[in-house]
């Protein structure tokens, strides 16, 4: 939440802190993130990699502390007798906040596109579906790891790992991890998981044991550049889904996680990040990123159902090759 100034913000705040004005994100910005928001989310290639990129190109990663129109400071926690020196807003906090608040258009998409799904699960939880009830419960059991993960290691991610280095590592990790699994699955000789299970089980079908490796497997995205979505597949073609399957759990999956991060982010940040970019810019964001997501989401199953994923290991290799170029 937002909080304003003190009468005399240089009596509460570092000289030596660098202060400017917050930047107003122009339309072009908010249409560029919602279009990689929204394209990336739910591809194997990482979307928050993706967005630390664009942010950093667009220049939105300053780490000097913001001051509204009217000169007084934003703050996300103001000074207090316990903390003299308060928590500033950042360029980089209202940027990072931003794209994880725009998320929002990208769950709608899914909710929109797998809504007869969810009335499936909805059935289930009302005892009418044995196939919604058992979803649920694999989306349950593999939701919670990450989510605990999340929580247990947020401040260290975000002090730590928020970097483009971080990112051009992870996305060459997960490039070399995907072009393996894609070999796996095309030349294995066995018509058997490595957790024992026939091959292209439907996500219903899962067992206790198979939800929740999938759950630990998402826990190594919470670095960024890795993919929540990629390592949801990867688990998923481990406990025996086809990719495209595996690619239907992780929407499904991905709704309560984005949508808990959505509402995190707002609840922590979202005043500030109000107070420098504006509804309209968030609201425009929103709207993109779900327009895309929905084409993204459509485009990614059908491609599954006919090739592997070693077009995006490929991928990820090539945009950490580029990245390391353009920063020498």
């Amino acid at each position: 939440m937002l909080y304003g100034a003190t009468p005399n913000p240089e009596a509460t705040f570092p000289e030596t802190t660098p202060v400017e004005t917050a930047p107003r994100l122009s339309f072009l910005d908010a249409t560029i993130l919602g279009v990689v928001e929204g394209i990336t989310e739910f591809l194997p290639v990482s979307s928050t990699g993706h967005l630390i990129l664009i942010n950093n190109l667009l220049d939105l990663n300053g780490e000097q502390a913001l001051r509204s129109k009217n000169g007084e400071i934003l703050w996300v926690i103001p000074p207090s007798p316990e903390n003299p020196e308060g928590v500033p807003l950042t360029s980089k906090l209202a940027a990072n906040t931003y794209t994880i608040v725009i998320q929002a258009g990208a769950i709608g998409a899914v909710a929109f596109l797998y809504y007869s799904t969810i009335l499936t699960i909805l059935s289930g939880l009302l005892g009418r579906s044995t196939e919604g009830i058992r979803l649920f419960r694999n989306l349950i059991i593999a939701f919670c790891p990450a989510v605990a993960a999340g929580l247990l290691l947020e401040d260290w991610i975000d002090k730590y790992l928020f970097s483009v280095s971080t990112v051009v590592t992870a996305l060459i990790v997960g490039g070399v991890l995907m072009l393996a699994m894609d070999w796996w699955w095309k030349r294995s000789a066995s018509n058997t998981s490595e957790l024992g299970t026939k091959k292209d089980l439907e996500p219903f079908q899962m067992t206790v044991l198979q939800s929740r490796f999938i759950g630990v497997m998402q826990c190594f995205a919470l670095c960024p550049g890795s993919s929540r979505s990629m390592m949801t597949i990867v688990g998923g073609n481990l406990a025996g889904l086809s990719p495209a399957k595996a690619a239907e759990f992780s929407f499904l999956l991905g709704l309560p996680i984005l949508t808990g991060a959505a509402i995190y982010k707002g609840y922590q940040n979202g005043g500030a990040m109000i107070a420098a970019y504006g509804w309209p810019q968030i609201t425009w964001g929103c709207l993109i990123a779900a327009i895309s997501a929905g084409f993204s989401v459509r485009w990614l199953v059908s491609y599954l159902n006919k090739h592997g994923l070693a077009l995006f290991g490929i991928y990820r290799i090539l945009l950490a090759i580029v990245v390391i170029a353009f920063l020498r």
